[in-house]
């Protein structure tokens, strides 16, 4: 195995110097920007840095990566007194641990990989004072002819001193685990002394949950898919003050053991929640192709198995030979919520796994399915294929006319599921009606006068469906809305009165009312609103005078 600890010491000089010296003591500065031959100082103690030759990408190693160069060190009169390259040994120690001379955990950490740079190192930084005898006087400047050969990345993970982190492969892409995700991971653990104490050649387990201990679960959110890590764990993230019996897998854990674990991520499943309330879930078994999604309204192919929770098969769709993908349009209810939110989250040929609650599914309702009865409450769970989809046309696809009927459009939708109590679906119509018209500097003066007509009724009906919907700030705004583009609108001063009302705003609520019975004296259902204001404010100042009257009998 790997051995994790830091490097011995290859030059007793160089690492004797440092001693007591920590992380925080190593002053944090910029990398200059050399071109080859240039020399600049670094930080503000007197540290030059010469350019030889440009290393490689932009990365530079920080405090406790683990760095290894070649080396040459000599005085100002050229004398050399050390080298790597004499000896054909490159060194390697800890950055930032005060394994070596200050000057050098300054100015290495502005390396980058293959890079070879000359520093011109002040006593202060160097051996001060004492020099280093025989080689090296008192008060010396020296130079150092670097070579950085290649670092390995240690980080410490929970910022605690936990559990260490050294990458031995670095991995693919950017993204890591999240808790819900399901993990496939490798590992060996061991004991300091080499004791094998657990070891899984392939073994998946969901983040959250953890496995074997609990570095694992820590480690694996920090890592990419391929990656492949040495762990230095201490007890808290291991087995703690009990240690751990020894299993089929490896020896007994002693009491407040430190591991040395190896761990490689070869794969993880994205787990996410389709809805906010956590009852529709969706799994990814195999990534889809580039990063567009179907919207509502879009037409969508798929292949699909439909089980109940014993395993039982209700439907089957488009996996048999001539057997055509199930195809239907999201957001008209032409298949249960919850399969149609979590299709318009996948992109083409994505593979998912679906878990829907019976909220999003059939209900407390028996259903007769192709190839079973779904019984009432059940839960559900969906192989779903994306094979293709078919957007429905955008906005900035559309000429004017088009987005004029087609706001239109939507908006006769919205009335019809307005009037079966679909209020939410209702409100994403009217929504998107209003897009649709939105931006209409490029209209004729006749269709501006369409569209407005449109921004105001869509607007004035979503607000009616957030008043519903008991999104009442939502209400409030859209009727602003409304107000900005016709300010005696009598349903939009109604309409963000009850909004008003239900915001314990009554001030405000009044002024709306009685403008509104200004412009129409005779409104019936505001002059009903006003009467129920009336008494809301009878309520509140009831309820101030009894609150009054008890805080003046405490002082009394």
């Amino acid at each position: 195995m790997e051995d994790f600890d830091m490097t011995a010491a290859q030059e007793e000089m160089m690492m004797n110097n440092g001693e007591g010296m920590d992380m925080d003591d190593i002053d944090e500065v910029d990398s200059p920007l050399l071109k080859v031959g240039e020399e600049k100082e670094i930080g503000n103690q007197g540290l030059k840095k010469k350019l030889l030759k440009e290393g490689e990408g932009w990365d530079t190693p920080d405090n406790g990566d683990e760095v290894e160069v070649h080396y040459t060190g000599t005085l100002l009169d050229g004398t050399k007194f050390d080298s790597s390259r004499d000896r054909d040994s490159p060194f390697k120690f800890t950055l930032g641990q005060g394994q070596v001379i200050k000057g050098w955990d300054i100015g290495i950490k502005t390396m980058k990989n293959g890079e070879n740079a000359v520093f011109t190192i002040p006593a202060e930084l160097a051996y001060g004072e004492a020099g280093s005898p025989p080689t090296i006087p008192p008060n010396a400047t020296l130079q150092f002819d670097v070579e950085l050969l290649s670092w390995v990345s240690v980080k410490d993970i929970c910022k605690d001193g936990g559990i260490f982190k050294k990458i031995l492969t670095e991995g693919q892409k950017w993204e890591n685990p999240k808790d819900a995700d399901e993990v496939f991971v490798k590992y060996e653990a061991h004991l300091e002394d080499g004791t094998l104490v657990g070891k899984s050649d392939g073994v998946e387990f969901t983040v959250s949950d953890g496995h074997f201990c609990p570095a694992l679960s820590k480690a694996v959110k920090t890592m990419k898919k391929g990656e492949k890590v040495l762990l230095n764990v201490k007890p808290q993230y291991g087995f703690g003050p009990q240690g751990k019996p020894a299993s089929a897998d490896g020896a007994a854990v002693p009491p407040s053991a430190t591991l040395l674990i190896t761990l490689e991520l070869v794969s993880w499943k994205i787990v996410s929640n389709v809805t906010d309330d956590k009852k529709v879930v969706k799994k990814i078994l195999k990534e889809g192709e580039g990063y567009d999604r179907p919207n509502e309204g879009a037409v969508v192919k798929l292949k699909l198995i439909g089980k109940l929770q014993d395993g039982t098969v209700f439907v089957n769709k488009g996996h048999s030979d001539g057997d055509e993908p199930f195809e239907f349009k999201t957001d008209e209810e032409l298949v249960i919520d919850g399969l149609d939110r979590a299709v318009v989250t996948m992109k083409k040929g994505e593979v998912a796994l679906l878990t829907i609650a019976p909220e999003y599914g059939f209900g407390s309702l028996e259903s007769k399915q192709e190839l079973a009865v779904v019984p009432p409450n059940s839960t559900l769970t969906y192989e779903v294929e994306l094979v293709s989809f078919e957007k429905e046309k955008e906005s900035w696809d559309m000429s004017t006319p088009e987005k004029i009927e087609a706001a239109g459009k939507k908006k006769e939708e919205g009335n019809a599921l307005f009037k079966a109590g679909k209020y939410v679906r209702a409100s994403k119509r009217y929504e998107k009606a209003a897009k649709y018209v939105e931006h209409d500097t490029s209209f004729s003066d006749e269709e501006k006068k369409q569209s407005k007509v449109l921004k105001i009724s869509c607007n004035l009906n979503n607000a009616a469906c957030k008043l519903k919907l008991k999104e009442y700030r939502q209400a409030e705004k859209l009727c602003t809305k409304v107000l900005e583009m016709d300010s005696t609108n009598v349903k939009a001063l109604y309409r963000r009165a009850q909004a008003y009302i239900h915001l314990a705003d009554l001030e405000l609520a009044e002024l709306d009312i009685k403008k509104a019975l200004e412009i129409d004296p005779e409104n019936r259902e505001v002059k009903l609103e006003y009467k129920t204001l009336k008494e809301k404010m009878k309520e509140y100042n009831k309820k101030d005078a009894q609150l009054y009257s008890k805080m003046f009998s405490k002082i009394q």
